[in-house]
């Protein structure tokens, strides 16, 4: 009997086809996977948008050998200072603390701000609490005042501390949900105002969501400032993350300068369950092999400079540094004399910020875990027209190519970063 070779043809174009959708659900999936975040009890939803690349957002870079991309699109801020009416007389103060890392601080932040301006009130510089009792810093320890206080010149008052007749034992506590609307500032927050004055403000997250919202809202012109136009690393800290970053460069010789950043944090891959779950068999994170796999088959090659999160080695990342020998991590990287303030505990305030702004530096960012920090280095690279995003998955073959990996965050420009810059 003889064989049709049209039915062959046909059959494998078939079993690609849905090796390639299994691919774009994998990676979708990785955003959208329930979280629980610290200090909730509730689960967190993820975007869950079907990816569809969109070749216009990046290219292949032409100086340099390899993989490498760059950004094609330049986005200004879609508001302006123009926008914003004037402040009125204040009627009294706004307190808040940052809390749980960098990742939650520019959300924080921003529904601050909006609060303060809804209520024509004077927001006071927060202090910055960690996650071990007793772990506080003062704002300038990492944060810039000056240009925070800048920042929001003529949006919000702001207010180094609170004045010496005003007691914290007095301030009233009132919560609100990360992303606050003008109508829950009104019904919920603002008689409480009327009636204490002065308010103590604290946001919770009951769902993560970092993708742009269809409805316009008053306030995002302002929560886009807060989010993003705000906090700036101080003097000290930014000396050590230019340090290490042009320490990376130095030794990417071979690839142009480029190097690219993973988001992979032994501890944490220990407590989540990285491997398939569900039907789909889909994952949430991925372990330094699978990484290290990713990225070969994607076409980086072995001499690629790798910088992880992961703040001092652990014997599982060897696997990793066998395929790419220059993988580092801040112990090796950081100035010697800096490591005694920067790489002072193994949950250290410092080494979160680093990770953040090296991660939304870098030329290229993996998020090897999803979550919040994953969301928020996708905005500020956003913000500064570096959407080189790849999120890993387990790719068939020897093979596949890049642009089929760019983050959904970015290829569906459903970030709500797309709200702020245009």
């Amino acid at each position: 009997m003889g064989v049709d070779l049209r039915q062959v043809v046909a059959a494998i174009l078939t079993v690609t086809m849905f090796v390639m959708l299994a691919q774009m659900i994998k990676r979708d999936h990785f955003d959208s996977l329930q979280e629980t975040l610290p200090g909730e009890s509730r689960d967190v939803q993820f975007d869950s948008a079907n990816t569809i690349v969109n070749d216009g957002l990046v290219k292949l870079s032409k100086r340099s050998k390899g993989p490498w991309m760059e950004g094609i699109q330049e986005l200004k801020p879609c508001s302006s200072r123009a926008d914003f009416d004037e402040i009125g007389q204040s009627r009294g103060y706004v307190t808040f603390s940052l809390t749980n890392g960098p990742e939650y601080h520019v959300s924080q932040i921003a529904d601050a701000v909006v609060v303060a301006r809804s209520l024509s009130a004077t927001l006071v510089l927060p202090d910055i609490r960690g996650s071990k009792p007793g772990d506080e810093r003062n704002f300038e320890d990492i944060y810039d005042v000056e240009k925070f206080m800048k920042s929001l010149d003529g949006v919000v008052k702001v207010a180094k501390e609170l004045p010496n007749e005003i007691s914290i034992r007095d301030l009233a506590a009132v919560k609100v949900p990360n992303r606050v609307t003008k109508d829950h500032i009104v019904e919920s927050v603002e008689p409480i105002f009327r009636s204490k004055g002065n308010i103590r403000l604290a946001t919770y997250f009951p769902t993560l969501n970092m993708r742009k919202t269809a409805q316009k809202s008053s306030v995002d012109s302002v929560a886009c400032l807060g989010m993003f136009g705000t906090l700036e690393l101080q003097a000290e800290v930014v000396e050590v993350v230019d340090s290490m970053i042009d320490r990376l460069r130095t030794l990417s010789r071979k690839s142009d300068g480029q190097f690219i950043a993973v988001d992979l944090r032994v501890e944490i891959l220990k407590n989540k369950k990285c491997h398939g779950s569900g039907t789909t068999g889909v994952k949430s994170c991925y372990n330094a092999q699978e990484i290290a796999l990713f990225l070969r088959k994607v076409g980086f090659g072995t001499d690629t400079t790798i910088y992880l999160t992961q703040s001092r080695w652990d014997n599982s990342l060897s696997v990793l540094k066998d395929i790419f020998p220059k993988t580092y991590t801040k112990e090796t990287i950081m100035p010697e004399e800096k490591k005694g303030k920067f790489l002072e505990s193994e949950d250290s305030e410092f080494e979160k910020v680093i990770d953040l702004h090296i991660c939304s530096q870098s030329d290229i960012f993996v998020p090897a875990i999803s979550g919040l920090f994953y969301a928020n280095v996708a905005g500020k690279r956003i913000a500064a027209g570096k959407p080189q995003i790849l999120v890993p998955a387990d790719i068939p073959g020897t093979s596949a190519t890049i642009t089929n990996y760019l983050s959904p965050y970015v290829a569906k420009k459903n970030h709500l970063a797309y709200s702020c810059f245009c």
